[in-house]
């Protein structure tokens, strides 16, 4: 048996683990900026259902990504408070992680975004 009560305090803590990415780092801000443009930017071409279903996955894996490293900052900082060569290796391939994704959703929205834009001044 499902007990529910445990799923609703669950989707609480995510929602709260959620909630502090954009309060307090500053990446997940700047993530949350460009996925605020970029959002604006579709509404405005009018894009297909299947491209905003891959720029929503683009979004969602970079803000995954960047939940992902600030969890692995945050452990690292308090198993480690202080300068260790092997935690900064962690931090360092975390934060990497995060800027793959980031210049592939980049490439990602040229790709759909540019398309579009190239469509509408080239049509005018």
């Amino acid at each position: 048996m499902i007990d529910w009560q445990k799923v609703v305090r669950s989707f609480r803590f995510a929602g709260q683990g959620i909630l502090d990415l954009f309060r307090f780092e500053n990446n997940a801000r700047v993530h949350l900026l460009l996925a605020g443009l970029v959002v604006g930017a579709g509404l405005w071409l009018q894009l297909s259902r299947t491209e905003w279903a891959i720029i929503v996955t683009q979004i969602g894996l970079v803000w995954a990504a960047e939940a992902v490293n600030t969890a692995i900052e945050k452990l690292c900082d308090l198993v480690s408070p202080g300068y260790h060569p092997q935690i900064k290796a962690v931090k360092d391939l975390s934060s990497g992680a995060v800027l793959i994704l980031a210049i592939t959703a980049v490439v990602v929205g040229v790709l759909i975004l540019g398309g579009h834009l190239l469509e509408r001044f080239m049509s005018n």
